[in-house]
């Protein structure tokens, strides 16, 4: 999808479909806003968030979106709005799409300019996603261009908006591509293999990838044992950017590539879709693949630990004791909570880089997709100003963030009598939480550390505009705002 902008009156470019807000069919010359205003009243259109009407005229198709009240409007419905617009071009098969922006008249959403065009990029560059890769080849409906129609005073914003977008939504379709694909491909050898090419492609990254016997070598139990049922070898991926400041944040994706439960085996419902479990792991591939063109200013390692969790003769069992590369031992109570015992290594891991800043993205569990829906995703965090950073970017990228907390009072259903700590609490009632409990005693000390559950955020079980069902790339956007920051 190619984008450009011009100052030209709407129908004097030439394009397959035109697009006008409904809140801005004033601004149209007379006939046609006339004979529109007509088409609106006779439909009982409704001004509302994502509603469209297609008009056809003599000469061209007109799309007119609902907006609702401007100053209600936040990012995700910014973003959704569009995302239904690419749904009517694949309706009508228009391979270029003119749209009326006016800024000016927008502002009432409280969006900046910029960001207002790159979350437009973002819509339709998201809203036009589908996984055909293993599918016979059908004529899909592509968008070829996109013009948008501004006022010249607003030319820097746009080009630099269109510019971020492009970059975001590649990202976010790269990690979408990613957890899309089967898990017999998603491999840890073949993501490792993805995270060398991104290296080779920028001076920027650097990689490193270590197979079973350095991870043993470093001590990490918990990936080691977790992956011993599987005829696939773990890995761990140490990506680094260098940035421009002494600061540095530490990225860890949760990358189980396969989730059977292990020998605490899941149900087959519920293991239909655990090739999804390395989503975390995912996101953070997305991320590095932008962070070339971004250039935050920031130093940024990302740490995968990458394994199958698979039930054999040689599975870690219920009962078994772990020891973590911090030393801290951990009694598995159940096999189906294995992400939070490999992120364990992965967070204690991260001291040897002295991180101002440890990020973790991982499908936990599925009481925080209970608790909050898939649409927002759970926050926790040690620090107050890290957790508002991040609701600000969750707030401005449209992948909104709920922040719960780290109740000290439930630390006590982790006590295991026989090792440091257990994996799993007696209790399924809080288990968002407890799993963000685990994790903290592995986080290194005085370090603002986040915990984001995107156990239910990344996967659409049906398809919706803007994700579309399938893996989502969640969190990709959101982590690439608060970097840039």
């Amino acid at each position: 999808m190619k984008f450009s902008l011009t100052q030209k009156f709407l129908f004097s470019v030439p394009a397959d479909l035109s697009v006008v807000f409904s809140f801005d069919v004033n601004s149209l010359d007379a006939e046609n806003r006339r004979r529109i205003e007509e088409v609106i009243r006779s439909e009982q259109f409704e001004d509302k968030v994502g509603n469209t009407l297609l008009i056809r005229t003599e000469d061209r198709k007109l799309l007119v979106v609902g907006l609702g009240k401007l100053e209600e409007l936040d990012m995700a419905d910014w973003q959704t709005a569009f995302a239904g617009v690419v749904r009517k071009v694949k309706e009508v098969h228009a391979k270029t799409v003119t749209i009326s922006f006016p800024i000016k008249e927008l502002n009432k959403i409280h969006i900046s300019p910029e960001n207002l065009v790159k979350g437009a990029v973002e819509g339709l560059e998201l809203g036009a996603y589908e996984f055909t890769k293993h599918k016979k080849k059908e004529n899909v409906s592509v968008i070829d261009k996109v013009t948008f129609v501004v006022e010249p005073q607003y030319d820097k914003e746009v080009k630099k908006g269109i510019a971020i977008g492009q970059i975001t939504s590649k990202a976010t379709l790269f990690a979408r591509d990613l957890v899309n694909e089967p898990s017999s491909v998603t491999t840890p050898t073949f993501l490792s293999l993805i995270a060398q090419s991104l290296a080779k492609e920028s001076p920027d990254i650097t990689c490193e990838v270590m197979g079973e016997k350095e991870i043993k070598k470093l001590g990490m139990g918990g990936l080691i044992g977790i992956s011993k049922g599987s005829d696939e070898d773990p890995k761990f991926i140490v990506f680094s950017y260098k940035g421009k400041t002494e600061k540095t944040i530490v990225l860890v994706g949760k990358g189980v590539t396969f989730d059977s439960g292990g020998l605490s085996l899941k149900p087959d419902k519920s293991m239909e879709t655990m090739k999804l479990d390395m989503a975390g792991a995912a996101s953070v591939l997305g991320i590095f693949s932008a962070l070339p063109k971004l250039k935050p200013s920031v130093n940024v390692i990302g740490l995968l630990p990458l394994c199958e969790n698979m039930p054999s003769g040689s599975a870690v069992k219920p009962g078994d004791i772990l020891t973590s590369y911090n030393g801290k031992t951990i009694e598995i109570i159940s096999t189906d909570a294995e992400g939070r015992v490999i992120l364990a290594d992965a967070l204690s891991y991260a001291h040897k880089f002295h991180p101002d800043v440890i990020i973790d993205l991982a499908t936990l569990t599925g009481a925080c997709s209970i608790a909050l829906g898939e649409e927002i995703a759970g926050l926790f965090a040690n620090e107050k100003i890290l957790a508002d950073q991040l609701l600000a970017a969750g707030k401005e990228t449209g992948e909104r963030l709920w922040e719960l907390p780290l109740a000290k009072e439930y630390e006590e259903l982790l006590k295991s009598p026989v090792a440091d700590i257990k994996n799993v609490a007696k209790t399924r009632a809080g288990g968002a939480i407890t799993g963000a409990l685990f994790l903290k005693p592995f986080v290194p000390e005085n370090v603002q550390w986040a915990h984001i559950d995107i156990g239910g955020t990344a996967w659409e079980e049906k398809s919706t505009p803007l994700m579309g069902e399938g893996g989502t790339g969640w969190g990709v956007r959101l982590i690439l705002s608060f970097l840039t920051k």
